[in-house]
Parts: C-alpha cells; sequence; structure tokens
C-alpha cells in the first residue's frame, strides 16, 4: 500500500469566471458577492440595470473584479447575445427564477408561462449556452438552483414545485451527459429563504408559520446559508461531486 499526503482541497476560487444570473437581489446577489470573496471574476446578469450595476460595483469595492451584462434571460436572442460576448466561463450559477403560489384548480395559463418561461426555458438555454463555451476550453460547473419543492411536493406550489423537479432531472441527465467533457452539473436546493421574493408572503402568519412549521431546524433559512454550497460545489473542493443536489432546507425533505 502506497502512502499519499492527505491535502484538503481548496474552496477558492482565484482566477475563474463566474456568471450569477438573476444576481441582482437575494440569493443570486449573494452567489455573487461570495464567488468574489473566493477570488472569481464575477459577472452579474439580470434585467434591472440599477441593481446588477450596484452589486458589480460592491465587489469592485472589496477589492474584487466585476462586471455587470443587463439581459432578460427569457429574452432567448438577448441570452444567447450575452453569452455569445464571453470569451470563458467556468462557472454558471443558474439562478434566476420565480414563484407564483395559487392552487392548482385556480392556475391561470399566465402564471404557467411565466414560471416555464423563466424557471425551465431560461435555465435549460443558460446552461447550455454555458456548456458549449466550457466544452471548448475543457471544463467547468453549472450551479442549477433548486428548491425544496424540487425533492417534494407542496399544496399550492404545482407549478413552481413541477419546474424545480425538471430543475433535479435536468441536473442528473446532463451531469452524465457532460462528465467525459470535464464539465461538473450540480444542484443546490434551499428552503424557504427570506429574501425580497418572499418577503410579502411572509406577512401572512399563516403562510409564515406552515414554511417554518416545515423545518425540524425551526427557523427560516437566510441568504449566507446558501453561500457556502455554492462555493463549495463551484470549488476545486468538489471535484468529484456531479449530477447530485445539496440540500440546504433544515432538515425538510429528511423524513
Amino acid at each position: 500500500m502506497t502512502n499519499t499526503e492527505t491535502v484538503l482541497p481548496s474552496m477558492r476560487v482565484d482566477g475563474q469566471v463566474a456568471l450569477v444570473t438573476g444576481a441582482g437581489r437575494g440569493i443570486g446577489r449573494g452567489c455573487a458577492l461570495a464567488l468574489a470573496e473566493a477570488g472569481a471574476e464575477v459577472i452579474v446578469m439580470s434585467r434591472t440595470e440599477d441593481e446588477i450595476k450596484q452589486v458589480a460595483a460592491e465587489i469592485v469595492a472589496k477589492g474584487g473584479t466585476a462586471r455587470a451584462i443587463v439581459c432578460d434571460v427569457t429574452d432567448e436572442a438577448a441570452l444567447a447575445k450575452a453569452f455569445d460576448g464571453l470569451q470563458r466561463l467556468d462557472i454558471l450559477v443558474n439562478n434566476a427564477g420565480t414563484n407564483i403560489p395559487g392552487g392548482f384548480l385556480e392556475a391561470t395559463t399566465d402564471s404557467l408561462d411565466i414560471m416555464l418561461n423563466l424557471n425551465i426555458r431560461a435555465a435549460f438555454l443558460a446552461a447550455q449556452a454555458a456548456a458549449r463555451i466550457m466544452d471548448r476550453q475543457g471544463s467547468g460547473v453549472i450551479i442549477n438552483l433548486s428548491s425544496t419543492f424540487g425533492k417534494v411536493g407542496r399544496a399550492g406550489a404545482s407549478i413552481y414545485s413541477g419546474t424545480k423537479h425538471f430543475i433535479e432531472g435536468f441536473t442528473k441527465s446532463t451531469a452524465l451527459e457532460l462528465a467525459t467533457r470535464n464539465i461538473r452539473v450540480v444542484a443546490v436546493g434551499p428552503t424557504a429563504i427570506e429574501t425580497p421574493m418572499l418577503t410579502e408572503r411572509l406577512k401572512d402568519p399563516k403562510v409564515e408559520a406552515s414554511l417554518r412549521g416545515g423545518i425540524p431546524m425551526g427557523r427560516l433559512g437566510q441568504v449566507g446559508d446558501v453561500l457556502g454550497a455554492v462555493v463549495f460545489l463551484a470549488s476545486p473542493a468538489a471535484a468529484l461531486i456531479t449530477g447530485t443536489t445539496i440540500m440546504v432546507d433544515g432538515g425538510w425533505t429528511a423524513p
């Protein structure tokens, strides 16, 4: 038996280029800041110019490197143009998404189309565009944002849960297809995280109690709770991890 030195893998991503969609607020903003702190050059992408310019400026003010690309990821032509302009891409955080809660019998085709277009179609196209760049350069990692409701169902979330179940299957299948190309595809599955998207819903005591009650650890998540998983998966420390999801759900999906 040969003795080998055990070296703690690095969770740094120095010199790598990372792109985060939906980076203007919430989890996307947090991911952009965290990846910059871990050494990446970060491209912040969102349709809201003021927000991503603020995020990019915050990264630069802390000594990092960042640039903002204004792009509505549901606009296929605009998305293709944005990715075509990239010379290099090592990390994609496929974060842009939305949730329009509502009962199944009352759900409208407008809500259906919005969530399918953003949570599925745009996520697919962003991952595909990123993978093509990564294939040319010989490596990369795609981190898809899933959800607790990509593993379990929830009343009043039939469309959203369905889109996140797509992300789970999509992550596994693309990971298998891209593994021989040295491209990893993984996902992070947060529970209810106190972001601007959730703030209004949490004003309803019944909603807040229901979400909190599903989390065995007894508290709602914060953006910071998600960031360690994202940076870890992006880093060399996760070099043999692909086709799976790290759940950041306080135990919701454990039963």
